[in-house]
């Protein structure tokens, strides 16, 4: 339980548990400002991804209605960050280092990886078709390693976002999303000379009615830039960008860098 929550003049809120932090409604809506603008997502799609009306996330952030703890939890959830003081929190990792749990790696050593990504998988829906939405990878400086979001994806209910472990043992890239006990994995390589990646993404898709059933596929991650005017969405076969995707994202498979087994 989160316990119980109670409003003090000045905008700041206290916790009836040790489990929550005070937190002011401005200085939270100011971070959440800057993490819609650093991620160039709408503000309708962050509603969609924390499940809160748009209506809820416009009168918030105008200070119309004062952010709710509910409502706190659902956005930071769905950003993968906190917008509240991390004070008390583990320390373990000094400045400029993430958590050993992470991989314990450097801003510097990562510094690479920064960047927008065209991220390409195939469709889970149409034979052949290839599912195309960018994902940005940046550092958070609060929390001391890179975090990454997904955008310009037509379900923008179901973007990703979450945190990124690097561990020197298997020179691997993780990708993880954790909300509410569930997660998403994607395990990338080692990047190419052109600094694209290539692995296995993991995740739930909609079966029959409501049920969610495990999937997996190759994906890829190409920096954005090499990418003239980039088509996002359902890039169906014979669209103008169908053959130059398709040849990227089989490069997975073909060059080892994942594998499918039955």
């Amino acid at each position: 339980m989160c316990g119980y929550v109670r409003y003090r003049s000045g905008g700041t809120f206290m916790t009836g548990s040790a489990e929550t932090r005070e937190f002011d409604r401005d200085d939270v809506a100011e971070r959440l400002r800057e993490e819609i603008a650093r991620r160039r997502i709408s503000r309708q799609a962050l509603a969609d991804m924390a499940r809160i009306s748009l209506s809820t996330l416009e009168k918030a952030l105008s200070g119309s209605r004062p952010f709710t703890l509910a409502t706190i939890v659902r956005i930071e959830d769905a950003l993968g960050c906190s917008l509240r003081p991390s004070k008390g929190e583990d320390q373990s990792a000094p400045a400029g280092f993430a958590p050993e749990s992470m991989g314990s790696y450097s801003r510097p050593a990562v510094r690479w990886i920064e960047g927008d990504y065209l991220t390409l998988r195939p469709s889970f829906g149409e034979d052949g078709a290839i599912y195309a939405y960018r994902t940005a990878i940046t550092w958070d400086e609060e929390a001391s390693h890179l975090r990454f979001s997904e955008a310009e994806r037509q379900d923008s209910a179901f973007a990703q976002a979450g945190f990124v472990s690097m561990p020197n043992l298997s020179g691997h890239t993780y990708l993880v999303t954790s909300e509410s006990g569930q997660y998403r994995l994607i395990v990338l390589g080692r990047a190419t000379r052109e600094r694209r990646m290539f692995g296995l993404l993991t995740t739930l898709q909609v079966g029959a009615g409501s049920q969610l059933v495990p999937v997996a596929c190759p994906i890829a991650l190409v920096p954005q830039e090499q990418i003239a005017d980039p088509d996002f969405g359902l890039v169906e076969p014979g669209s103008p960008s169908a053959a130059l995707y398709r040849d990227i994202l089989d490069m997975a498979l073909e060059d080892d860098f994942c594998r499918l087994r039955q």
